[in-house]
């Protein structure tokens, strides 16, 4: 049986395929598409590949049994909305669509908070004008540029809905076209193919919370817009993101693989235990994890891993944003000691610390409050070089140009 996990390099978002079933029937899931400028020349390329290794011809299309988008946010569904438009331009030509996604996994900003489409949009735009909902600059002042990602983020997301109603995509289907949640007792999915979905977040609790802190912003826009803004920001931008991802724990044959989105630490050890997947004050051990936030510290505490452990950690960021950061592997070090584990990277550490110390010193221009980068001290090059990993069955693995990056736990993928 197939089990693997395809790593795609997806700049600071996410991308990456899980593959399972019969070599004879193999099934596909896809997860996050990145952001910009990561569809068309690593993700768009790898599904071909993936077509030519299943010996489809050019009239033939791939089946995609679940396409997951973890959450609104521009760095995991910017490269989805990419694939979607130049399918949905396919079709107008009256060419063969080359993909045909069965289902579409993903929590809209309006079901997460109780609004309709039409309510959110008028929300924002009464607030912002309607050029806040593309990212651009209000009709009305200036705009931070994370609440306009925000804000255009919300709209990537009711696009989302609307390419997939044009591609006639289902929304959700295996949970009754409704929010994706976990739920305490809730019996796991199984997907032809064998493979045993839960989801572990997000929580109906937080989801909860989530809906009276948008609804707090609205009573906000009586006051001064920059009053709103600062308070959106801050809602989206950590509230979406950490508390409504998606997270699924996925396993064939005995194997697990755990896909965090960007949700926080804390919350995920919340959701295992409330799907009876971690014992209290226990821990777990899964085969793949992919590290959550692109290995941001924000939310991570070393406790994260010290109760989920694995054989194979998976870092996905490029630097910006710092992203993977250096405290993050110093606690995953701290927390797993002389284990044997495997880290990958989708990107080389020379590059990723290059834009690291690209990012923090665009930060001190910016007159944000940062210290000079020091190697010894900042660099994960050099983090690496201090420690004896092989000695201990430690390995690191980087994404190569041109080169598949899958992490095989059952028969080899072979491509």
């Amino acid at each position: 049986m197939i089990f693997s996990l395809d790593v795609r390099p997806a700049r600071k978002g996410d991308c990456m395929l899980l593959h399972w079933g019969e070599p004879s029937d193999p099934r596909l899931m896809l997860i996050d598409g990145g952001p910009a400028n990561v569809f068309t020349p690593h993700l768009a390329p790898r599904l071909e590949e993936i077509r030519n290794a299943r010996g489809l011809s050019e009239d033939d299309v791939l089946p995609v049994d679940v396409l997951c988008v973890s959450h609104i946010d521009d760095d995991h569904i910017h490269g989805i909305l990419d694939m979607t438009g130049q399918l949905l331009a396919t079709r107008a030509s009256r060419r063969q669509v080359p993909i045909h996604i069965l289902g579409c996994w993903h929590n809209s900003f309006d079901d997460l908070i109780g609004n309709s489409q039409k309510e959110t949009s008028a929300s924002i735009t009464a607030q912002f004008g309607t050029a806040a909902l593309n990212g651009q600059p209000p009709e009305h002042g200036d705009i931070e540029p994370d609440a306009a990602r925000i804000l255009a983020s919300v709209e990537q997301g009711h696009r989302l809905r609307s390419d997939a109603e044009a591609l006639e995509i289902a929304i959700n289907p295996q949970f009754e076209n409704a929010l994706i949640v976990a739920k305490q007792g809730e019996e796991p999915l199984t997907l032809d193919g064998g493979l045993t979905v839960t989801v572990i977040g997000p929580m109906e609790a937080e989801l909860e919370a989530l809906r009276k802190k948008f609804t707090e912003w609205l009573r906000e826009q009586r006051r001064r817009r920059r009053d709103a803004e600062a308070a959106l920001a801050a809602f989206a931008d950590k509230s979406v993101p950490n508390l409504s991802s998606i997270v699924l724990l996925v396993e064939m044959n005995g194997r697990k693989i755990l896909l965090t989105g960007d949700a926080r630490g804390d919350k995920i050890l919340e959701g295992l235990e409330l799907a009876g997947h971690l014992p209290s004050e226990g821990s777990l051990h899964v085969n793949v994890l992919k590290v959550p936030h692109h290995g941001s510290s924000n939310n991570m505490e070393r406790i994260f891993f010290e109760r989920v452990t694995a054989d194979h950690y998976v870092f996905s960021g490029d630097g910006e944003h710092g992203n993977p950061e250096r405290a993050t592997l110093e606690m995953l070090f701290e927390a797993r000691g002389d284990k044997p584990f495997t880290l990958h990277f989708t990107y080389p550490v020379q590059s990723i610390d290059q834009k690291r110390v690209s990012d923090r010193e665009k930060a001190h221009k910016r007159g944000h409050a940062v210290s000079e980068w020091l190697d010894e001290r900042d660099a994960l090059e050099t983090l690496f070089a201090s420690r004896n990993m092989e000695a201990h069955s430690q390995r690191i693995i980087f994404s190569e140009p041109d080169r598949s990056h899958v992490i095989d736990l059952g028969s080899p993928l072979g491509f």
